[in-house]
Parts: structure tokens; sequence; C-alpha cells
């Protein structure tokens, strides 16, 4: 598979692919329920289909004024390491930089070393000033 096979299309998964892609790709899971509820809050979403199925995610969240959050950004295993991720959140990006107004801030979860990716981005670590705090209902 070579990554120029793969098509990005500007819309973001269904429930069901979404939900299979976070199991392929290693993140936590979400309940199918919590997904419906969530995905259509998407203010800009990615797809990235190889074949017809999808093969890579990412999302963008907020309040669509001073608050924005990269989300979701994910790719099959077999499919990483050729400059997906990168794709994927060129796409997000260029969104971003053309619909967040001035102030507004971007923000996002880097786990391992995606902060790397992130960080071309102009993503910074805020520690120790600001640390991501979390919960998840059970």
């Amino acid at each position: 598979m070579v990554a120029s096979s793969v098509e990005l299309v500007e819309q973001f998964p269904d429930a069901e692919d979404y939900c299979r892609l976070r199991a392929d790709a290693g993140m936590a899971t979400r309940t199918l329920d919590a997904a419906r509820r969530g995905l259509p809050n998407t203010l800009y979403g990615v797809s990235l289909l190889h074949e017809g199925q999808v093969v890579g995610m990412g999302r963008v969240i907020g309040d669509g004024g001073s608050f924005f959050i990269v989300v979701d950004i994910a790719v099959a295993p077999q499919h990483q390491g050729r400059g997906l991720g990168r794709r994927i959140m060129d796409a997000l990006d260029a969104w971003l930089r053309a619909n967040a107004p001035p102030s507004a801030v971007v923000s996002l979860v880097a786990d391992g070393d995606a902060k790397y990716l992130y960080a071309k981005y102009g993503f910074v670590e805020t520690t120790p000033h600001s640390v991501n705090m979390e919960y998840q209902v059970q």
C-alpha cells in the first residue's frame, strides 16, 4: 500500500467505523451510544479511505469561537509510518487557521511520540503551567 492510494475526504466516519478504528489503533474504546451522541458535534473532521474502507481519521471539536480541541487522530496500524497522520493534521490545521478567530485556543492531548508531529504545527507543551486532567465516566 502506498500513501497515494489513500484518499482524504472531508467528512468524519460513522459511529461504527469510528469505534472500530479507535480499537484498531490501540486507543481507548468508546461505546456506540457515546459515538452516536458525540460525532454530530464535530466542527470539522476528515477520514482517510483505502479501497473504500476508513483507515484514518481526525476531527476538531469545541465551541467554535474560543476553544478548539483536536481529537481522535488515528491511523490503522497496517497503514502507519507512511505520513498519513501528517495528512490528517495538515487538513485539520488548514481548517483551524481558516476558521478559528484570533485569540482562540487550539489544544490536544498528545500520546507518546505523537508530540513531535504536533510540535510541527505549533503545539507546545504547557506543563508545568498547565496539566491535562480528565476522568472517564464509568
